[in-house]
């Protein structure tokens, strides 16, 4: 199974091919099961087996990119209390950046949560009237962190070093 880089990982390589080479012993001595006379059976009992494996390495994925999904989202109120605690003239682009930017640091649910809670915040906010130009600046700001791109790019002049 090719990871996040492009590679293979490697519990995961080891189990399918544990797994195959398994099934593969398991079909091939089917004669063996008890009260299993057709081959169909025995093939779709080890499938429904097989299913709930790999759903149960799967599954472990899921709980990390839900607690990357938590990390992202106390990144993104992070930077938005920074962005409020500052009351920093033209500094809301660099907040927006660094919020994206701190939450995709946490992997792929950090990424997911900052996009989501971004594209609500602008959703919001043109909604409620305010300028779709400012709007399109804040998305840029957004996706820039997100990328992983320096958050510092928009750091306005003499904004405090504690931000």
């Amino acid at each position: 199974m090719p990871d996040q880089t492009g590679g293979c990982s490697t519990s995961r390589v080891t189990i399918y091919i544990h797994l195959s080479l398994s099934l593969s012993h398991i079909s091939s001595t089917s004669h063996i099961w008890k009260g299993t006379n057709s081959p169909s059976t025995m093939k779709s009992s080890i499938a429904f087996i097989f299913c709930f494996l790999i759903l149960g390495v799967d599954s472990q994925r899921w709980f990390q990119f839900m607690k990357e999904a938590g990390q992202g989202t106390r990144d993104m109120w992070r930077a938005y209390s920074d962005m409020r605690e500052a009351n920093w003239k033209n500094s809301d682009k660099y907040f927006h950046a660094r919020g994206n930017y701190d939450a995709a640091q946490r992997g792929p649910g950090g990424v997911w949560a900052a996009k989501v809670i971004s594209d609500a915040r602008e959703g919001i906010q043109r909604f409620t009237g305010r300028g779709a130009e400012d709007s399109r600046a804040d998305q840029f700001a957004n996706e820039w962190g997100r990328s992983g791109k320096d958050p510092n790019y928009f750091r306005p002049a003499g904004l405090p070093s504690k931000y």
